[in-house]
């Protein structure tokens, strides 16, 4: 063999030795790049289940009528109102003052409703349009739907209670700094009980499923598993000149006389879950397989009783 081939022999194993190193570089940069990927989602799932603990035992609690606890919110101004990532019936976004009130820490139950029903002879409600079997709607530890708004006033007033006005149900959701969702800013969906079965539930969960969700008073389900009447008339534009401390709803329902409720349900998307978020629509007689029910108190009535 003459030394010219031995030369290009030599060249042509250096040329794919040098391929071979670089590719042996590219394919571990490429494995530096996927295993960084994977520690980042191995990061955030760690983030999406865990969060801050919250100590909640400095909110005072009593028990309401019908043996349920109720949280007290404290007296004071929060914000209430969508703001930009609002729908146009959250606007103006404004601070609103509230005197202090109690509010039902947990979602009135089916087992609730059942010994309302079975004390006053009134017949459990019906449930009007459900795909699926109602039964998986029913077992005790749920939330109670297929409830009027009528059924709902005297469910409370049967506990010594009332239905919460919307903005005592807003600030009980979010607090006085108006977060977006009960628990904070940043969505989670394992937070709260949503469309979809991520959370775990394809429909209503029982009651207080959810600790991660809880609001900055420590209530349950204010994001979620079922929307709860309150007592307003729903007005698209009432946020506009609404009173600064303690309102109502408007005075007069309109022609149309249509209430609201809040909270978003089981088949509520991520938008539909914000605690600012107003339904209006709904018929003081008819009930929905979606609607339930959460009641309130005056905190000067419960001082002088």
């Amino acid at each position: 063999m003459n030394r010219r081939t031995i030369i290009i022999i030599s060249g042509v194993m250096l040329f794919f030795i040098i391929l071979m190193v670089v590719a042996l570089v590219v394919e571990s940069r490429k494995s530096q790049r996927i295993q960084k990927a994977a520690a980042s989602v191995q990061i955030n799932e760690e983030d999406f289940v865990d969060g801050p603990t919250v100590d909640y035992s400095t909110f005072e609690i009593i028990a309401g009528g019908d043996g349920r606890e109720m949280v007290l919110i404290p007296s004071g101004s929060f914000t209430m109102g969508g703001g930009k990532a609002g729908d146009f019936d959250e606007q103006p976004q404004r601070v609103i003052y509230l005197d202090a009130y109690y509010i039902d820490k947990y979602e009135v139950t089916n087992a609730d409703y059942k010994r309302f029903s079975s004390m006053l002879k009134r017949p459990l409600p019906m449930i009007p349009v459900f795909e699926d079997d109602v039964s998986l709607l029913k077992e005790d530890r749920q939330p109670v739907v297929g409830v009027t708004w009528r059924d709902a006033v005297a469910y409370c007033q049967w506990a010594g209670n009332r239905l919460p006005t919307e903005a005592e149900w807003e600030k009980a959701a979010r607090g006085q700094d108006g977060d977006r969702w009960p628990w904070g800013d940043n969505f989670n969906p394992r937070n709260a009980n949503g469309r979809g079965e991520e959370d775990g539930y394809k429909y209503s969960a029982p009651v207080g499923s959810f600790e991660r969700g809880r609001s900055p008073y420590g209530l349950y389900d204010m994001a979620g598993n079922v929307s709860e009447w309150i007592s307003d008339w729903y007005e698209q534009f009432y946020y506009k000149d609404s009173p600064f401390k303690n309102p109502t709803g408007p005075e007069d329902p309109g022609i149309t006389q249509v209430l609201s409720y809040r909270g978003g349900s089981y088949e509520s998307t991520k938008h539909d879950l914000r605690a600012s978020k107003r339904f209006g629509g709904a018929h003081p007689e008819r009930g929905e397989s979606t609607v339930g029910i959460r009641c309130a108190r005056d905190h000067k009535f419960e001082k002088t009783s």
